[in-house]
């Protein structure tokens, strides 16, 4: 008899989870408790994939041999609860597409700068003319691509939540960009449980694999003294105190040099500003510099890449104000690069769905740079007791339009309007990009 998939979720990487899955020849069926978009739909249609929608039946579920997890739906939902009781396992699709790739597998995590470094990682690998991939968190889901593709290498953006679900799964290099408290809502606000969670990065890899790593950040650092890494480790920083094989020179110039490589190159060269974005470029230039990447290609990449919608991105200038889409700052930690890169009067928009924000890093920036805040969300007492007599004007909308208008009428010729919310998105919107475009669309009307 034919193993029993069951898929929970049939977004993105749920559907691609069962394509994946009836192209292996399993039992398949898939559930989402909401309602599953028309897209979808027709994916599963064409696959001929059994779905039900708007709930979770558990006669269907529970006789599972294995169960493949939305990165989307928290433990403690009832179905999951229903699940490990029954002893099934349950695995995300990150852990289910690696079994049927033998691709290599460059794969990066953090709290910040996920999305740009993967991005870049990817833009990188193409202009060597590599036959590469970009999934996870991003894109096309992994499963899809390992079930339609014939890809030599992928590039995987990994959020804690797809964490979770990995077992056997081992990357090749390993990145991991920062820690910063994020998404503590889902690991009951302790800390070492997410934590735990971006280190299973880590989990497998031999000696023939690579850990690139911040050596500025403390939470990563204190984590690596008590575990024992097998892989070759290779760490960055702003400034080289001990093993840094990355780092800013004395000269300013970002310089990389382990094993026979040597690479300098001037950061006023660097398309991506700002010091997060310094070492997003290092962590992606070790990783060119890892996979024998030609020097003056990852020196052109770090030069010409585009960068990611919705992160720190120019939207337009109107008026002599400059508005930059930053919906993609979903943590705190975000915001404070956001506020950290812009050199000018700031009118900035946040707020949304609170994951346990503390705004007290928050406070030196805005002190010194923002002359208005406009709160948009559903709820924003938080925001409103950090800055309340901190700010100067404080005003509460709850739609985007709103907030554009506030923000265009509050803000002077030579200021920036910067949407960096801090907040997850769902109280008003779909997701972080429905947002960014919502404010994109909200601009140009003005």
């Amino acid at each position: 008899m034919d193993k029993r998939i069951v898929i929970l979720g049939a977004g993105e990487s749920g559907t691609g989870a069962a394509i994946l899955a009836k192209r292996q020849g399993f039992d398949v069926f898939i559930s989402d408790n909401g309602i599953i978009k028309s897209k979808y739909k027709e994916m599963l249609y064409d696959y001929e994939i059994p779905w039900e929608e708007e709930k979770h039946s558990e006669r269907h579920i529970l006789d599972a041999d294995e169960v493949i997890k939305s990165p989307g739906i928290p433990e403690r939902t009832p179905i999951i609860q229903a699940i490990r009781k029954k002893g099934i396992r349950i695995i995300s699709e990150i852990e289910f597409a690696a079994r049927y790739t033998d691709a290599k597998k460059i794969c990066i995590t953090g709290s910040n700068g996920k999305t740009t470094t993967t991005s870049l990682i990817h833009h990188m690998m193409r202009k060597a003319g590599l036959n590469v991939g970009m999934a996870g968190n991003i894109g096309k889901s992994f499963a899809l691509q390992v079930a339609e593709e014939d890809y030599d290498y992928y590039v995987l953006e990994l959020s804690s939540f797809q964490l979770d679900g990995l077992y056997e799964f081992k990357a090749d290099i390993a990145i991991l960009l920062n820690i910063t408290p994020d998404h503590l809502d889902r690991y009951d606000y302790n800390l070492q449980e997410y934590v735990d969670s971006k280190f299973r990065i880590t989990h497998n890899l031999s000696e023939d694999e690579y850990f690139i790593f911040c050596s500025d950040d403390e939470i990563t650092i204190k984590e690596l003294e008590k575990i024992v890494l097998k892989a070759k480790q290779l760490p960055f920083a702003h400034r080289k105190r001990d093993k840094e094989v990355a780092y800013i020179d004395d000269e300013d110039r970002l310089r990389i040099e382990f094993n026979n490589v040597d690479f300098a190159m001037s950061v006023s060269d660097l398309i991506l500003k700002g010091k997060h974005n310094q070492y997003n470029s290092m962590a992606a230039g070790i990783a060119g510099n890892v996979l024998k990447i030609r020097k003056d290609l990852i020196r052109e990449s770090l030069m010409d890449f585009q960068g990611v919608e919705h992160r720190l991105e120019t939207v337009l200038k109107v008026h002599g104000i400059q508005f930059i889409n930053d919906s993609k700052a979903t943590n705190v930690n975000s915001t404070w690069y956001a506020l950290e890169s812009i050199h000018t009067r700031i009118v900035w928009i946040a707020g949304g769905v609170d994951k346990g924000n503390d705004y007290n890093q928050l406070m030196d920036l805005v002190k010194e740079k923002v002359g208005a805040l406009i709160c948009l969300g559903k709820d924003n007492s938080k925001l409103h007791k950090a800055f309340d007599g901190v700010i100067e004007t404080i005003e509460d909308v709850d739609n985007m339009k709103e907030a554009v208008r506030t923000a265009y009428f509050l803000a002077s010729n030579g200021d920036t309007v910067l949407l960096s919310p801090a907040c997850a998105s769902f109280d008003l919107f779909e997701n972080y990009e429905d947002r960014g475009w919502q404010y994109k669309e909200a601009v140009r009307e003005l």
